[in-house]
């Protein structure tokens, strides 16, 4: 048996290295058009920022132990030209020259190119990408005499980019054509990112394109659609990447978007030919569209399971769909999402419910307590968990990666009430932020809380009184302008005032964080008024809200 495997990095290596593992005496060849073959890409930001220190640290593996441990026949710089499937081979350019290679199997694992935009002035030296060990080198090289950058694109590279440039003492734009940051995210999630870069010092226009990249002697000149020009030493380029497939769908590789079709178990249309990694299109398992998804963890995952198909094993299964759970660090914050985001859903014609909480990460009688803001998508007939996203200082990761495991095992909102999760009060809460999400999902199930949305606010303005049960002290802070502050401690003795107020409209309780309206609402309900509570509280309307924040969340005045 001769396995050859186009690429290496994730996808490719973790089929090459289970291959050896089922069979020593196949012959394995891995070819990679780069001088590397299993790095870490991921790491890539944090060597141009300075964290990690030394080139070799990206290194996984080299040729040589790969040789020495696993008897792989790993050829960098090796780039494949051409596939026949007809006759089983590849044609491959080298120093050497050109040669075909004849193969049993074949993986395909090219990865993903860098999208360039028909831009003017791209070519420019100034501009770089970040994808591979030489781009991080190139890019650290360049910020070293650099005093102004501007990043394309605010997708999780982008940022990871922004930040590691901010790190080395940068000055900072951001520009991103989508609506906020992090595109993925939901709105409010978004802009409490979107703050953070602000704090930094960062420079964030969000909603419009770059569409010139003016070249100078001294410094090139970003323009933007609105106008404005970014004079910038360094721009990276980080809008988005596309599958490097173009030679293999050429060779009659069925593609879509160029994406490579694949079946559960990695096989493509042609005969003895399997695809792993970011240059596949897998199904999402929530909403059943094809999808690219360009993370490490399901290339390496499906890289095995492949090598596990192509040998026969006897434990071999499908590939499970990603659900796409990926985290990034911003300043102090991290953000992280699982599953689908609201917007999908919507797309999709999924009815569902969402729960908004700003639990703390920890006892908040410990020192050092902060409030992660978690929200969690599921659907409206059963609860069945569809997605979750969160932002913290702390505690972000463990809460979305039990989410993401809740979500695979296709849980339901109120199985989460019944997790039994570490508890100590440096660590979480007897209540963990999880439970706390199944106790409120299972309420909304079963009707004994009733949410409006900050979305909904618009409307919720004209056609309900909006009653806020937070202190005098708090609504003096800033208030939804015509609502009525009445403490939810006092609210029992003031249904009265609160029946004329309302006036025959529904009733809509909001509070700083949810807790303290869910109890108004519980008051009103049983008191035989229309009454819903805002998913979330101020801090969930104001997240959303974003830079809208002050024009309508006028200063209040308590009743």
């Amino acid at each position: 048996m001769r396995l050859i495997v186009v690429g290496g990095v994730a996808g490719g290596m973790s089929a090459a290295a289970r291959a050896r593992r089922l069979d020593e005496s196949a012959e394995i060849i891995v070819l990679d058009k780069g001088p590397y073959v299993s790095f870490a890409n991921c790491g890539l930001p944090y060597f141009v920022g300075g964290e990690i220190e030394k080139q070799e640290s990206l290194l996984v593996q080299t040729p040589q132990r790969l040789r020495a441990a696993l008897n792989l026949d790993v050829r960098p710089e090796h780039e494949v030209t051409g596939l026949d499937a007809a006759a089983r081979t590849v044609t491959v350019r080298s120093a050497a020259g050109e040669q075909q290679l004849s193969y049993d199997a074949l993986i395909l694992s090219p990865g993903a190119n860098a999208i360039a935009p028909p831009l003017p002035g791209l070519d420019s030296s100034r501009v770089r990408t970040l994808r591979t060990v030489d781009d991080a080198v190139a890019l650290k090289e360049l910020a070293t005499d650099a005093r102004r950058a501007v990043v394309l694109g605010a997708g999780f590279i982008g940022l990871e980019a922004a930040e590691a440039l901010e790190r080395r003492g940068l000055d900072v734009t951001v520009v991103e054509l989508a609506p906020q940051v992090l595109p993925p995210l939901d709105t409010g999630m978004a802009n409490l990112v979107q703050d953070e870069l602000t704090r930094l010092g960062m420079t964030v226009r969000t909603g419009v394109a770059a569409t010139e990249v003016r070249g100078g002697s001294d410094e090139d000149t970003v323009v933007l659609g609105d106008g404005t020009e970014i004079p910038a030493d360094l721009i990276v380029l980080s809008v988005g990447v596309k599958p490097a497939t173009e030679i293999f769908e050429a060779a009659g590789v069925a593609c879509e978007r160029g994406a490579i079709l694949v079946d559960e178990h990695g096989r493509t249309n042609l005969p003895g030919v399997w695809a792993v990694g970011d240059a596949t299109a897998s199904l999402d398992p929530i909403t059943g569209a094809r999808r690219t998804v360009a993370l490490a963890g399901p290339a390496n995952r499906a890289g095995r399971l492949v090598a596990d198909d192509i040998f026969g094993h006897p434990t071999a299964r499908p590939i499970p769909a990603p659900v796409g759970t990926a985290i990034v660090r911003v300043g102090e914050l991290t953000a992280a999402m699982t599953g689908a985001n609201k917007r999908t859903l919507t797309g999709a014609g999924i009815e569902h419910h969402t729960v908004d909480l700003h639990p703390n990460q920890h006892a908040g009688y410990f020192p050092g307590a902060a409030q992660i803001a978690l929200s969690v998508h599921f659907r409206a007939n059963d609860g069945l968990l569809l997605g979750a996203q969160a932002v913290g200082i702390e505690g972000v990761d463990k809460r979305i990666d039990v989410l993401a495991t809740a979500i695979r095992a296709q849980m339901s909102v109120s199985d989460l009430i019944d997790l039994d999760l570490a508890y100590s009060p440096p660590y979480g809460n007897a209540k963990d932020p999880v439970n706390l999400v199944g106790m409120f999902g299972q309420n909304v199930l079963d009707g004994t809380t009733r949410l409006w949305y900050a979305q909904d606010l618009d409307d919720v303005r004209k056609s309900a009184l909006v009653l806020d049960t937070r202190s005098p002290a708090e609504y003096a802070t800033g208030a939804i302008p015509g609502s009525l502050n009445i403490a939810h401690t006092e609210l029992r003795g003031r249904i009265d005032e609160v029946r004329a107020a309302a006036a025959g409209r529904p009733v809509r309780t909001v509070c700083a964080s949810g807790m303290r309206s869910y109890i108004a609402h519980r008051v009103l309900t049983q008191a035989g008024l229309d009454s819903a509570t805002l998913s979330g509280g101020m801090k969930t309307l104001r997240a959303w809200l974003g830079s809208r924040t002050r024009e309508e969340l006028k200063e209040g005045k308590s009743l």
